[in-house]
């Protein structure tokens, strides 16, 4: 029998993605002296190694251990904190990410920046010259097992460990392999296995621990370092640390291979740490022991190499979130809730009569209540900080910094707001590109900054809030602004607005998101393509969100992204247009109103503009639009429902308005086709089909329809 440990790699990775990212923040801000932070991302790296090692990921655990090697140096002493180091680190972690993204994928890696990186890496471990003298070190000389029958340690302490551990404990993802490894870093590690509970090989569990362990460790650490090492596991074991007393000078041999010690003892043999980084689990570490004393009985337990299929990997992959217990808590109450208020209903549906209505309404409302409050809860569930989103930009803008040669802070506010996960993933690349567009566009060189009276840095702000029902995501820098007249010159210059036209401030700002636009005089690897904003614009509205810029020419500029906090629900409109029920989200419409006669003005191309204040506003009859039979046909008889998108406004001409309610919204191109001005559809509290209006989509039509009809006009003139 063996284990099938592919079944933890989901965890495994999802556990070294959080510690690659750990590494790289606590890098960012890795100082001289930082004894803690140097610990914390040493610690992220080993235990990536130790999985890696663990599910046969050897690239992986052979690329990390010269990291690892190297924070062991700097955490011991040996080697002094750099900032060419530092460097070196983050590009290991970046290559760390490579790695392991590829042994997910069943895929071989070619990626050249390994080989650079562990040639630099290698480089400079063998490099002494920021090493610290053995004497000034205060490292416990480790023993190099050069001679492997007798070798001498000089320490100040020695700790006996009892270490028994629960038979589950291996089932939680934990391996006793791992915490000896850590141990074996303090100093030198003897290790003692007592198998006088293993059970006949009948009664085994393959993922059952039956083994308990004694160990011995020399080394200068303190009980509170070891205790630390087991914090994982404290409450699946038990724990026993104490302190030995012992001579400066200690000998320790090594068990012979020939031991006639039975298999029902307290067997015993010393192990260095290169020994334990070669062992790929706890189970293996049993083989050693099993072998060592002629022990066969474990042997059900080996683990077989972990294989990944090529062909599912990524098909199967569907990703996982962490929820906290007090969600899951809620959630539990809510459907014990549910399920009370159910049985009530049901046994009122036993011979029902009349004076049971007044408790029937009222069950009613509790179930309905219920129901909104489970809603709520499970949408909770899928809601995580944004803070995964804005955990990237403190390394982007270091390695922006550099690139571009300016001095840019970086202040993260509101990285506890909470984001469903979908909305989350599908933001992330639109805000790189805003971001790194706001460090090579917007911030200044730091001459540029001193000679305008303004701090040598730079300051990029990020910030997330909540603002009714949506998420407001602004990028805010201290730059120079956008030059509002280089932005209108150049959309004259490519034929987007006429030379006469009259635009506001927002009107030409929006002009840099159409395909193309550009203002930057030269063309870097950073931005300035002429690409990418138009991209950023789309994606934003894919997700029913809308951006909006804003600027003062030399005090900077903000992007503020407005978007759903989640695209499962949506919060809408009901209208009505002859027998049809249609939905406009809410978050779309500016004002809803009765039309007044002499505010309506036909203009060339049979357009209707309704006269709104300053704006007139194009009109769209929906029953025109979708070919359905309304009840009334002529404007002036008729609601308009006025919404925006993309900073343009059109009419939306409905025969009534219904409730405002939230929808649950359904693909239309999953269950149909894609259809011009649908997003979607949800199904109403009486079971009939309702459609969900895409707004941006429809003032297309609209101003399609406009262009059509004008070229038309003309055609007839000439």
């Amino acid at each position: 029998m063996s284990i099938d440990l592919s079944q933890f790699i989901p965890s495994f990775l999802e556990e070294s993605f959080e510690g690659l990212e750990l590494m790289e923040s606590s890098l960012l801000t890795l100082e001289a002296g930082d004894n803690e932070t140097i610990h914390s991302i040493f610690r992220a790296a080993h235990s990536i190694k130790g999985g890696a090692g663990t599910f046969g990921f050897n690239k992986v655990t052979e690329f990390t251990h010269l990291v690892e090697t190297l924070l062991d140096e700097m955490r011991d002493g040996r080697r002094e904190i750099t900032q060419s180091d530092i460097e070196i680190l983050l590009d290991s972690v970046d290559c760390m990410r490579i790695l392991i993204e590829t042994a997910r994928d069943g895929e071989d890696c070619q990626d050249d920046k390994i080989t650079i990186t562990s040639d630099l890496l290698a480089k400079t471990l063998a490099d002494e010259e920021n090493t610290v003298s053995q004497e000034n070190s205060q490292k416990t000389p480790q023993n190099n097992h050069e001679d492997t029958s007798v070798s001498e340690v000089v320490a100040q302490h020695q700790w006996h460990i009892s270490f028994l551990p629960e038979h589950q404990l291996v089932q939680t993802g934990n391996d006793p392999l791992l915490l000896f490894n850590a141990l074996s870093d303090f100093g030198v590690l003897s290790v003692q296995a007592n198998t006088e509970h293993l059970p006949p090989l009948t009664d085994m569990h393959a993922e059952e621990l039956y083994i308990s362990w004694q160990l011995t460790l020399n080394s200068d650490c303190s009980k509170d370092d070891i205790i630390e090492v087991f914090e994982w596991v404290e409450d699946e074991c038990e724990l026993i640390v104490t302190e030995v007393e012992l001579e400066s000078k200690i000998e320790i041999v090594e068990s012979p291979n020939d031991s006639n010690v039975s298999g029902n003892e307290i067997s015993t043999f010393n192990i260095n740490k290169d020994d334990l980084s070669t062992l790929a689990s706890e189970t293996e570490l049993t083989e050693k022991f099993t072998e060592h004393h002629t022990l066969t009985t474990i042997n059900d337990n080996k683990v077989e190499p972990v294989t990944v299929d090529k062909t599912t990997t990524k098909k199967t992959d569907v990703g996982s979130i962490r929820v906290g217990v007090d969600k899951v808590d809620s959630l539990i109450n809510l459907v014990g809730e549910l399920v009370i208020t159910q049985s009530m209903l049901s046994e009122l549906g036993n011979d029902f009569d009349a004076s049971k209505v007044e408790r029937l309404t009222s069950g009613l409302e509790q179930l309905l209540q219920n129901t909104k409050e489970l809603q709520e809860s499970v949408m909770r569930i899928r809601m995580l900080p944004i803070s995964f989103a804005f955990n990237r930009f403190p390394r982007m803008i270091h390695d922006l910094s550099k690139k571009t040669g300016k001095s840019i802070e970086l202040i993260i506010k509101g990285e506890q707001t909470e984001l469903d996960k979908t909305v989350m993933e599908q933001i992330g690349d639109p805000l790189v590109h805003l971001v790194r567009n706001a460090a090579d566009h917007g911030i200044e060189t730091a001459a540029v900054r001193l000679a305008n009276g303004k701090p040598e840095q730079g300051t990029i702000t990020l910030n997330a809030y909540h603002q009714g029902g949506n998420i407001v995501i602004e990028i805010n820098d201290d730059g120079g602004g956008i030059d509002r007249q280089a932005v209108l010159n150049k959309a004259i210059e490519k034929g987007i607005v006429e030379p006469n036209a009259t635009l506001t401030d927002s009107q030409v700002f929006d002009l840099l998101f159409e395909p193309g636009f550009s203002t930057a005089k030269e063309v870097s690897d950073i931005s300035g393509r002429g690409v990418g904003m138009d991209v950023v614009k789309r994606n934003i509205q894919s997700l029913g969100g809308r951006i909006q810029v804003e600027s003062e020419q030399g005090k900077g500029s903000t992007f503020k992204v407005n978007l759903p906090l989640t695209l499962a629900i949506l919060d809408g409109q009901l209208v009505r247009v002859g027998s049809q029920v249609y939905i406009i989200p809410l978050i779309a419409i500016v004002e809803s109103l009765q039309v007044q006669q002499q505010s309506i003005n036909r203009v060339s191309g049979d357009m209707i503009l309704y006269r709104l204040r300053e704006d007139n506003v194009p009109v769209l009859p929906i029953y025109e639009l979708f070919n359905i039979n309304a009840n009334n046909t002529e404007l002036s008889n008729s609601l308009l429902v006025v919404v925006e998108a993309d900073g343009q406004k059109v009419g939306l001409m409905v025969d009534d308005l219904l409730a405002q309610q939230q929808v649950v919204i359904k693909s239309l191109k999953d269950n149909y086709q894609q259809v011009d001005g649908i997003s979607g559809a949800t199904i109403l509290g009486d079971g009939s089909v309702s459609m969900i209006l895409d707004i941006p989509g429809m003032i297309n039509i609209a101003l399609s329809r406009a262009q059509k009809n004008q070229k038309l006009l003309e055609k007839e003139i000439v």
